[in-house]
């Protein structure tokens, strides 16, 4: 009896595992993902950073690299007065090491400036391009919601 709850458990314990394709992700080859965020719905921006920590919790440690590239509307989400709890959960993304990318095209249509946003934004000038950059280099390009 004791065999077959071993056997059970082991089989449920492999099929909660992810199977990773080749080759498999690593600290030196990790995969790259780069999601946009051009709306400022917040149910939209809480669906796709729930998406996020989903994804991470998949990946073993350090063989994820995730790029947030927000333009557009999706600037507000980042602003220091959007939504409280939403931006904690942002920040906690950030101590991931998961990148947070601004687009400096929004800020100045928006009059907007680097301290309207929360502290550890990175900025570009084109967040579209960014995205289209970071594919271009190998990052997976994802929509959540």
């Amino acid at each position: 009896m004791k065999k077959i709850i071993i056997m059970v458990l082991i089989a449920v314990f492999s099929y909660a595992q992810s199977t990773f394709s080749d080759p498999q992700p690593t600290f030196e080859n990790p995969r790259k993902l780069v999601i946009n965020i051009h709306d400022n719905d917040l149910e939209t921006v809480n669906h796709n950073i729930g998406t996020i920590y989903n994804i991470l919790k998949e990946y073993p440690n350090e063989s994820l690299k995730v790029a947030v590239v927000l333009y557009g509307k999706g600037m507000r989400v980042i602003k220091k007065d959007y939504d409280e709890a939403t931006l904690n959960r942002i920040k906690s993304l950030m101590e991931y090491d998961v990148e947070f990318i601004g687009c400096k095209n929004t800020m100045e249509s928006m009059k907007w400036t680097q301290k309207d946003f929360i502290d550890g934004i990175e900025y570009v000038q084109a967040g579209i391009v960014e995205v289209i950059e970071r594919q271009t280099s190998g990052y997976v390009g994802v929509t959540p919601y």
